[in-house]
């Protein structure tokens, strides 16, 4: 039995409830029935241990990978009205595998009642595909969410355009603001925020359910290029996961930090130092960097980051919807 399986099955003997920690490392009790979401990956596009990184964040990685360690991805479960369980994972990673197993495990999901929801054409949010091709998986019918320069990319170029053309997966048009339902329950809005889009549209999404409203922003510039007002979006969700590439600007020295922008996560807290302690408790940082020191939890960042009134994004988490 996996391990969040057991989870559950203690936490419906002990008290008819599924149990995880958030990223204050407080116990949380949650419904098990209705609309969930899991976290399935908290790191940037590269991963961590990091190609070609010899600092300590990443030397004894190499050597003792460890397993919480997952690009950025998001997994969301439903039941249809019929009562079958369906499924989404936002982002394919290149640690798509292990986190397609787990999120299959946990919640007894089919792959053909999975989608894929992509946030934009950068490697650590769709390069997972290619482990649905016929070199792998050799998948039918996967269904993948796409804007439309984003779906032409797929379809124009290769390998990518392979997928297609073999059916292992099958495009879906995504239109910016307009629902996709997820289950019978569970609604999903794509957002255009600003980027780098050399190839695709970038989005992030709010994600609705019954209870609770979550919103997913692992890629922006910065704040105040958002046609949206953080704090807005803020006051209207549950939870929000967001950009937190980068502590500071002193993170990572030897790249110039013009090429990758991102809001670091200071300058977050800093935006949002007047927002209701409320509102500071919904953002759970995710899509952190190898360097950012927030991995460690022992770090003062992250110490600082709780004492703040903020969290940071776990693996394994879930949350009602």
């Amino acid at each position: 039995m996996h391990r969040f399986q057991i989870m559950v099955v203690l936490s419906l003997l002990a008290f008819g409830l599924s149990a995880c920690f958030d990223g204050a490392g407080e116990r949380q009790e949650y419904a098990v029935d209705g609309p969930l979401l899991q976290v399935l990956g908290t790191l940037q596009d590269g991963g961590a241990p990091h190609i070609g990184c010899n600092r300590p964040c990443c030397r004894n990685l190499f050597l003792r990978p460890a397993t919480d360690r997952k690009v950025v991805c998001l997994g969301v479960t439903d039941t249809t009205a019929g009562g079958e369980r369906v499924g989404a994972m936002f982002e394919a990673t290149p640690d798509f595998p292990s986190q397609l197993q787990a999120f299959q495990s946990d919640w007894d999901i089919p792959l053909e009642r999975l989608s894929v929801f992509l946030t934009h054409a950068h490697i650590g949010h769709y390069s997972g595909l290619m482990f649905l091709g016929r070199e792998a998986l050799g998948a039918k019918n996967v269904e993948v969410w796409a804007m439309p320069r984003f779906r032409d990319f797929l379809t124009t170029n290769g390998p990518w355009s392979q997928l297609v053309e073999l059916g292992n997966i099958r495009l879906k048009a995504l239109t910016e603001n307009q629902p996709i339902a997820i289950g019978a329950n569970v609604r999903v809005i794509p957002l255009r925020v600003p980027h780098r889009d050399e190839y695709s549209e970038t989005v992030g999404y709010r994600i609705e359910g019954p209870r609770n409203t979550a919103l997913f922003i692992p890629d922006i510039n910065k704040w105040d290029m958002w046609e949206l007002l953080l704090e807005e979006e803020l006051a209207n969700v549950d939870f929000a996961f967001l950009d937190a590439t980068f502590y500071d600007a002193v993170e990572v020295g030897h790249r110039d930090m013009a090429e990758i922008p991102h809001p670091f996560m200071v300058e977050t807290m800093d935006r949002l130092k007047d927002a209701p302690e409320s509102d500071k408790a919904k953002v759970h940082f995710i899509h952190l960097n190898h360097t950012n020191p927030c991995l460690d939890q022992s770090s003062q960042a992250y110490r600082s980051v709780l004492e703040s009134g903020y969290r940071v994004a776990a693996f394994g988490q879930t949350f009602p919807l």
